[in-house]
């Protein structure tokens, strides 16, 4: 096989009912939550250090509590699922995060470096802080909120290039690809979230301390003054949405309803967070409790999730936009698959090959690791038995030859007729009983040429796509 067209093969890791995207989704989530809240507390101490050293002995006495919950919480937590992150995309896009870490190797390298700084800033801090002048400690903890905004800088060039690439498609440099048009609002809406994320997280840790009520109540006043960024949000948010692709745009606004669900959950978490926090605890200096806090964080937890979710659907139905599709398949791979198939040269064995009752289903079980299983289970979160087990045995092999045109936010099938209706087959049998033995191979050829004929009329691009 000629290297030069060949598609790479990774071992598929399967997570049981729960679909490889959740899986990372929910690792990622936590991940994302926590890394913004370091960033935040970074800022709140800095400020908070800034009041001390201008005599506010109560934010003094608040930065030793709430820095070792930062500490606890970011460092060790936020690098522990960061590892977890690293081990999650290498398992499941092992082809997307080579591709990312290919073109961006040297800009993960500073970042890396930043959080290197942040880390040793950060426990300096922990260790000595105490024993250092208010200027020291100023520059000390200034240090270690520089180093993590910078970290944010160079990691948020990477995951907007996924979705807004620019002229990197057409030239492939570094730059025109870390300058992307979504840069710059997603890089003020994360520092806006990691603001209030810190503050929320803060006015918790505040009702935990034994201090008199009006101290309390003079401490979240103080702090809530860090989320005045958040009357920004709107502006970057609407920047983000008028920079994204058409097609992305239109799937967040009403052509499929999950990703509007989720960006409706974002927008009223986060709006109901601003009204409590800048009308409630900035503008009226209401004292927010414990309870509330924790109410307040756990919707801008419930945000973070949906905003997450909100990114990773915008970018439908690629991993990397216009260049790779979510099946780690590229666009201009699927005419050769078409003819050649999707696993003619997949050297993996099947998992429990003997339970599959004929060759047929067999390949359609291949076929569905290829091109499915990424954004899809059999019988679990998003299953093929449910999505497809209402339509007729037609209307399933035209709308899988039709991926782009049944969902538009769906690839292209990447394979050939036989595949299609393997994978039709396979459906089928699991949604009728998979312990039924006999299973009669399908193999009609006037069925495989209404399917050929279904493929060619699609053509082998995406929804939009404009063929090179």
């Amino acid at each position: 096989m000629d290297p030069s067209t060949s598609v790479p093969f990774y071992p598929v890791v399967e997570f049981g009912p729960a679909m490889r995207g959740l899986a990372i989704g929910a690792v990622g989530i936590v991940h994302v939550f926590l890394a913004q809240f370091a960033i935040g507390g970074g800022m709140l101490l800095t400020y908070l250090q800034w009041r001390a050293g201008r005599g506010d002995d109560l934010a003094r006495r608040f930065i030793g509590s709430f820095f070792k919950y930062l500490v606890l919480v970011s460092f060790v937590a936020g690098a522990l699922t960061g590892v977890a992150m690293w081990l999650m995309t290498i398992q499941v896009g092992p082809r997307t995060i080579g591709l990312m870490v290919d073109e961006f190797h040297w800009v993960w390298a500073t970042e890396w470096v930043c959080f290197f700084v942040e880390v040793v800033a950060g426990y300096t801090f922990l260790r000595v802080g105490d024993r250092l002048s208010d200027a020291l400690r100023l520059r000390l903890l200034a240090l270690y909120t520089g180093a993590a905004i910078a970290s944010l800088f160079w990691i948020n060039g990477i995951l907007a290039w996924q979705l807004t690439p620019g002229d990197w498609v057409r030239t492939h440099d570094l730059w025109a690809g870390f300058w992307n048009p979504s840069f710059w609002p997603s890089l003020g809406y994360r520092l806006a979230v990691a603001a209030t994320l810190a503050a929320l997280a803060a006015i918790l840790v505040v009702g935990t301390l034994e201090l008199p009520r009006a101290d309390r109540h003079r401490l979240v006043s103080v702090i809530a003054r860090l989320m005045l960024p958040m009357l920004a949000m709107p502006v970057f948010g609407l920047w983000f949405m008028a920079v994204i692709p058409d097609d992305s745009r239109r799937w967040l606004t009403g052509g499929s309803v999950a990703m509007s669900m989720f960006l409706g959950i974002a927008a009223g978490a986060t709006l109901l967070i601003g009204a409590y926090a800048l009308v409630g605890l900035v503008w009226k200096h209401l004292y927010a409790s414990g309870a509330t806090a924790a109410l307040l964080l756990a919707l801008a937890f419930a945000a973070t999730a949906a905003g997450e979710f909100v990114r990773e659907g915008a970018r439908k139905p690629y991993t990397v936009r216009g260049v790779l599709y979510s099946n780690a398949i590229a666009p201009d791979e699927v005419a050769r698959l078409r003819r050649v198939g999707s696993v003619a040269d997949d050297p993996y064995p099947l998992r429990d090959a003997a339970r599959y009752p004929n060759p047929q289903l067999a390949l359609g079980a291949r076929v569905y690791r290829a091109q499915c299983s990424a954004c899809h289970t059999l019988a679990g979160a998003n299953a093929l038995v449910e999505l497809m087990g209402g339509w007729g045995l037609e209307q399933q092999r035209l709308n899988v030859a039709q991926l782009q045109r049944t969902k538009g936010f769906m690839p292209p099938f990447a394979g050939t007729a036989a595949e299609v209706e393997a994978l039709v087959q396979l459906v089928r049998w699991e949604h009728g009983d998979a312990l039924e033995r006999a299973w009669p191979a399908s193999d009609d050829p006037a069925a495989l040429a209404r399917i050929q004929a279904w493929l060619d009329e699609a053509g082998p691009f995406a929804a939009g796509a404009v063929a090179p």
